[in-house]
Parts: structure tokens; C-alpha cells; sequence
């Protein structure tokens, strides 16, 4: 395929995958749960944070984190009380156990008692063509209490050559709004023309294939590589070729 004719069927794959059916197996249903913005973006949050392995096992731990957290997360980051904390130290998914769950809530609290919370964060060190200082600074800033620090690895740091796919996928969530009604589309101040694409094992293969990626690793190198094809597509929503690489991966084993 040439350019042209890639850009048609990766245009023809967002069609195809970005529709309400997507909605039922994939994690993004996590945070439709919610109407109110912080809900939406704490419950977003989190089930991004888990969201490696099996996708029925991610979604089935994200609906238990929101369960321990009585299903009204932003209320619960705000008002818990300690024996609240305790209550979640069962959860596990995978590496991320309740010790991390645990510091998570109080690094959430932090952000929305002293830095206006999440979008804030995010946009507050956002630049034109990406958003890999921003996840990097964000990264420092939900750090910055008292911390166990196995739990700094559930989030990625960019400009350590992360490919930071989970955080990437959530700023989707957040920040794309089209009419599908897949991405939340909330966070009005940052540009989805900014953003990058979730790249794992799956969109990665895809794109190599395709010729989109030459680089081997998923890694931010990678990452930049990715970015810079997709925008040649779609200069204003690159992200959204998320849904064909990730469709053309996991649904039909292309």
C-alpha cells in the first residue's frame, strides 16, 4: 500500500472500531460509570493505572477498585478516613497490589487539595507536539508526599524512554471528544493534536507491519517514531488511529 491507500484503510479501521460496541470490552467503560468530572477522571485513572494483561481481569479488578472505593471515587479520595485505606489492602492486580492502591489515593488527594487536580496537572506542562515532559512532571508532582517507592513504577516516565502506554490511553479518554462515544472527551484544555498513541504489544506489531514503525522495542523512541507517521495522517487527532492499530491487532490477529 502506499501512503494514500494506508491512510484510507486505517481511516476505514477507526470506522470501524470506534464505535459504542468498543466501549463493552475494553476498560474505558470504567470511568462512563460516572457523570460527575472528577469521577470520571479519578475512575479513569486508576483503571488505566492496571491496565496490563488480561483485558476480562483488568476490568474485572477496575470494577473492584471502585467497589472499595463504595463506587463515588472522588469522594473517597477526599474524605477517607484511615480504616478507609485499610479496607484496600486486598486488592491486587498483578505488581500493583494494596500498598500501591494506598498510595495512590493519598497522591490523588494531594493533586486535588494542592495543584487543582488532574487536568491541571497535566496541563500545566503540556507542549504542541506532545505530552511526554507533561507525564513527566505530573509523574514528580504525584510523588512528591510520602511514598513507598515500589510504587513509582506504575508510572511511566516518558523521558526515561518509557513508552508510557497506559497514561497515553488515558489522556485519550480524556482529552479526545468526538461523536462515537468511546473517549470522554472532559479535559478541554489540552489538544488532542497533541497527543500520542497508546503503542503495546499489539499496535506495535500492527504498525510494524503496516511499515508505520521500523524500530523494534515498544519503547519512547519508538513511540516518537509512531507519532510522527500518524500525524502525517491526521495532524489533528493522531491518537485516533489508536483504534485501528488496536483493532487490527486484538480483533482480528492481523
Amino acid at each position: 500500500m502506499n501512503s494514500s491507500e494506508l491512510k484510507d484503510f486505517l481511516d476505514e479501521k477507526v470506522l470501524q472500531y470506534n464505535t459504542l460496541d468498543f466501549i463493552e470490552s475494553d476498560p474505558v467503560q470504567i470511568p462512563h460509570l460516572f457523570s460527575q468530572k472528577e469521577d470520571i477522571e479519578i475512575a479513569g485513572f486508576l483503571s488505566a493505572t492496571i491496565a496490563w494483561g488480561n483485558r476480562k481481569m483488568i476490568i474485572k479488578n477496575s470494577h473492584k477498585m471502585m467497589d472499595l472505593m463504595g463506587n463515588a471515587p472522588y469522594d473517597f479520595v477526599m474524605s477517607h478516613s484511615e480504616n478507609d485505606l485499610e479496607q484496600l489492602e486486598t486488592f491486587v492486580h498483578r505488581t500493583f497490589n494494596g500498598q500501591d492502591f494506598t498510595g495512590f489515593i493519598r497522591g490523588l488527594k494531594n493533586i486535588y487539595e494542592n495543584h487543582n487536580g488532574l487536568e491541571a496537572v497535566y496541563t500545566k506542562n503540556q507542549e504542541l507536539e506532545n505530552m511526554q515532559k507533561s507525564i513527566h512532571e505530573f509523574k514528580k508532582t504525584f510523588f512528591e508526599i510520602p511514598h513507598h517507592y515500589r510504587t513509582q513504577k506504575h508510572i511511566s516516565d516518558p523521558l526515561n524512554n518509557s513508552a508510557a502506554k497506559r497514561i497515553n490511553m488515558y489522556l485519550r479518554w480524556m482529552v479526545r471528544q468526538d461523536t462515537k462515544g468511546v473517549d470522554l472527551g472532559i479535559w478541554k484544555s489540552i489538544s488532542p493534536a497533541s497527543l500520542s498513541c497508546p503503542l503495546d504489544v499489539h499496535s506495535g506489531n500492527v504498525a510494524r507491519k503496516l511499515g508505520l514503525l521500523t524500530r523494534k522495542q515498544n519503547d519512547g523512541k519508538a513511540l516518537a517514531e509512531l507519532d510522527l507517521k500518524l500525524r502525517e495522517f491526521d495532524v489533528n487527532d493522531p491518537v485516533k488511529y489508536d483504534f485501528a492499530l488496536f483493532g487490527l491487532g486484538v480483533f482480528e490477529k492481523f
